[in-house]
């Protein structure tokens, strides 16, 4: 076994063995995988291994479809099969809102040129001749699905891994891993020890257990799962082709064809958790005893529509574990608060993701930075309070019984929360405050007119749609008050603050006291890996304002680049909460409770105070993510009822009030404002977004080269602003939300990343990005997958001069 190595993967699953194939394709060949036991154990074995290239996500629909397309590459350059069956899959939608998410699966797929597109019943019963068709609203065929040999895929990735140059030991548990002075790591095992450069965590269903070696704590937790196979059917076995997946997510089961019988699999609501304190680690290939009663209620679905199950004997029972995070997505990436430690666990469609997500982890490592924006995989985005087992257990039960469930558009789910609260929690809960989750904080979307209310969910407009519209315009006509506690604030001071900033972020500091800047944060490709509001309190003192989301995401930003001696950093995102108060009548409701001078030649737009309000002393800055004349006030978190309950009061007697964030959304894209991890994301390069003149290339800043070579380049597509036709729209009752293709004269241009009604406009609006196309034209954007005309604006709607903001 070699004692040296650029990187060490831990766990012979799929993805451990995918993640070291990647490794080497991309040039690393000194790189070695330690499995426990045998490659394939734990959950990799026994898993039904569908595939199939559609999903919610355009990124991980990328990633899926190149996972099905490397399978035959796999098999021609190892020579090792991999057990692919691609006889196609059907997709049935028994509701109109599974119909509208199938048809805006089909719009996407034609964007991006894959094969998912509607087909007729008839063709569907010649397809699939033991499906009863009756009740489906609309059915849609993917030619590539289908599923693979666990096994083959595993050992084919290994094969080609050896290939070139890696090393595999089985039966090698890995018992330390201990990080060094310079970044790298000590790996020890029985068989010795290995000094690494990079330690992967792709352990699985030990990914836990693996992390505490390394004093971290990941959000997974265990659950049983169930599917059984079929005996031989003799309709099957009569047939000289293999017959489709089907894909009845509405009836919760999934259903394809194995050997000369069926496969019937199922999440079902009675589900059960296992190993809660600790994976065993002397589990292998080990199955739980079967518990069919638990899925009897899915298997009676499955047989309503294929009614050969029911007739058919069982051959064989899978109950195995698999392992879950608290959004059934992987937790992927470099642990920010570690050097060189990368994190892989969580992982549930893995034989649908296994080839993207090496490929992800081998990009990060090798390049710096993957070449897709996946933070909806990141580690980072959850913090330590994701780590409180009532949350996790609570999420983990939810996200498994529902995991055919939707995923509406502004969907929250209220499983394990609330988690983390601000004191005027329990004042906006009795003022009728709808909450959203942002980082594991509560805060309000939208204000009902009855405590208790809830959202309803759909990709129309909800119950929410009306008090929304309600908040916005009153904020345009008077004023509101909006809770942005959830924004992320660091105070950064000492002698080199201002050098330090300068060398993190691309735009140059303000160099007077109470200024304020707007900058990017620039990604190892030259994206826009952040966006902040920057603050000279003093000559030795900044403040910081970004993504509350993304504060442990852009925590490895922030650590690559050294503080100078006597500079410190500090997040005070727990300790400091804030209000937005916007409109026009805003600084007369500030000014009621302040002696401090709110008027424009004495406290002009970008520049900060700190006055007192109401007895509180707040840091007040004059920006407004609203579009609107505003002030963002910081104060402490012990003072935050007391200034909250001020604001309010001094609203009422102007006829304002409270706005939650969905408002806050609408207000944003009036003014064409862009959103991190919407509209800014590394993937995309400054001049596509519209700020490379906040890019000072005369300084030197993170990643500066990366993004003076994309500034040389022309834009690939731009951001634009789209009005959606009124008359669509309200045919569809429906908004534009994010994630909608764009077409042009049939041609796919580009899609949707922000979208909502703008009440105080009259326009539904959508921001995207498109290419060949300018401002002007006329476009069509496919909501609920159905083409609506759209116009490119030329302007923002709002206030386009920006004379309101600077009033």
């Amino acid at each position: 076994m070699r004692t040296q190595a650029q990187a060490v993967v831990i766990g012979g699953g799929v993805i451990g063995c995918s993640i070291l194939y990647h490794l080497t394709k991309l040039g690393w060949s000194d790189v070695v995988l330690l499995e426990r036991n045998e490659l394939t154990s734990g959950s990799t074995w026994h898993a039904a291994a569908n595939i199939h290239g559609l999903h919610d996500s355009a990124n991980i629909s990328r990633l899926q479809h190149y996972t099905m397309r490397l399978y035959d590459e796999l098999e021609e350059e190892t020579g090792q099969s991999c057990g692919v069956f691609r006889p196609g899959s059907l997709y049935l939608a028994q509701t109109e809102n599974r119909e509208h998410q199938l048809r805006l699966q089909a719009a996407k797929a034609r964007l991006y040129g894959m094969n998912f597109h509607e087909i007729s019943r008839d063709e569907a019963e010649r397809l699939h001749p033991l499906v009863n068709f009756d009740g489906i609203r609309c059915i849609m065929w993917e030619p590539d699905g289908g599923n693979v040999d666990p096994s083959g895929v595993t050992n084919a990735y290994a094969v080609g891994a050896r290939q070139r140059g890696a090393e595999i030991h089985r039966f090698t548990p890995v018992t330390g891993t201990e990080q060094q002075a310079d970044g790298s790591w000590i790996v020890r095992t029985p068989e010795g020890e290995i000094q690494t450069g990079w330690v992967i965590n792709a352990a699985g269903l030990w990914g836990r257990e693996v992390a505490k070696l390394a004093g971290v704590e990941v959000p997974l937790q265990p659950t049983e799962h169930q599917y059984f196979v079929t005996e031989t059917i003799a309709r099957i076995a009569a047939m000289d082709r293999r017959l489709p997946s089907v894909a009845d997510r509405d009836g919760e089961y999934y259903l394809r064809q194995e050997g000369k019988g069926l496969l019937i699999g199922a999440y079902e609501r009675d589900m059960r958790f296992w190993a809660e304190e600790g994976t065993p680690l002397d589990f292998a290939h080990d199955l739980f005893p079967d518990d069919l009663e638990r899925i009897e209620d899915n298997m009676l679905r499955a047989i309503d529509r294929v009614p050969v199950v029911g007739e058919a004997g069982i051959k064989r029972v899978i109950n195995g574990p698999m392992i879950w995070s608290p959004d059934s997505n992987v937790i992927l990436g470099p642990v920010p608060e570690l050097r060189n430690y990368f994190m892989c666990g969580g992982i549930i469609p893995g034989f649908s993701q296994s080839a993207g997500m090496g490929l992800m982890v081998a990009d990060w490592i090798v390049e710096g930075e993957m070449r897709y924006d996946m933070f909806a995989w990141d580690v980072a985005r959850f913090g330590e309070w994701a780590n409180d087992r009532q949350f996790v257990k609570a999420k983990v039960r939810d996200v498994y019984a529902h995991r055919f469930a939707i995923h509406f558009p502004n969907e929250e789910r209220a499983a394990g929360r609330p988690l983390r609260t601000r004191p005027v929690y329990a004042r906006q809960k009795e003022m009728g405050a709808v909450f959203g989750l942002n980082y594991g904080w509560e805060h309000p979307l939208w204000f009902a007119d009855a405590p208790g209310t809830e959202d309803t969910n759909g990709f129309t407009r909800q119950n929410w749609w009306a008090p929304v519209g309600a908040e916005c315009r009153m904020l345009r006509d008077r004023a509101g008050i909006i809770d942005i506690s959830n924004f992320a604030k660091y105070r950064v001071r000492g002698p080199g603050a201002e050098d330090w900033l300068n060398a993190v972020f691309a735009n140059r500091m303000p160099r007077a006291v109470g200024r304020s800047c707007l900058t990017p944060l620039i990604g190892v490709r030259g994206g826009i890996a952040g966006d902040a509001t920057v603050t000279r309190l003093a000559e030795d003192e900044f403040w910081i304002v970004s993504s509350g989301m993304a504060e442990r995401y852009h925590k490895r930003f922030f650590d690559a680049v050294p503080l100078p001696k006597g500079t410190t950093f500090e997040s005070l995102t727990d300790t400091v909460c804030g209000f937005n108060v916007a409109g026009p009548k805003s600084r007369e409701l500030l000014q009621r409770l302040t002696n401090a001078s709110l008027a424009t030649e004495d406290f002009p737009f970008m520049r900060s105070k700190r006055i007192e309000l109401a007895g509180v002393e707040v840091l007040a800055l004059r920006v407004s993510f609203t579009g609107d004349l505003g002030w963002e006030l910081h104060c402490a978190v012990g003072d935050q009822l007391q200034l909250y309950e001020a604001l309010l009061e001094a609203a009422r007697a102007l006829g304002a009030g409270p706005v939650g964030g969905r408002a806050l959304m609408s207000l944003r894209v009036e003014k064409g404002y862009g959103s991190w991890s919407r509209e800014y994301s590394p993937e995309y390069w400054p001049q596509e977004v519209g700020l490379e003149r906040l890019c000072k290339m005369d300084k030197d800043f993170l990643n500066k080269d990366a993004v003076a070579g994309v500034l040389q380049k022309p834009a690939r597509e731009r951001l634009v602003l789209l009005h959606l036709d009124e008359e669509d729209v309200t045919a569809s009752n429906a908004d534009a939300t994010g994630g909608e293709p764009i077409f042009k004269d049939g041609v796919g241009i580009g899609r949707v990343t922000s979208g909502a009604y703008g009440y105080s406009v009259g326009m539904s609006l959508a921001l995207g990005f498109v290419k060949d196309a300018e401002p002007g034209d006329t476009v069509e954007v496919m909501v609920l997958g159905r083409p609506h005309k759209a116009r490119i604006l030329h302007a923002p709607p709002f206030d386009p001069t920006g004379a309101r903001l600077r009033a």
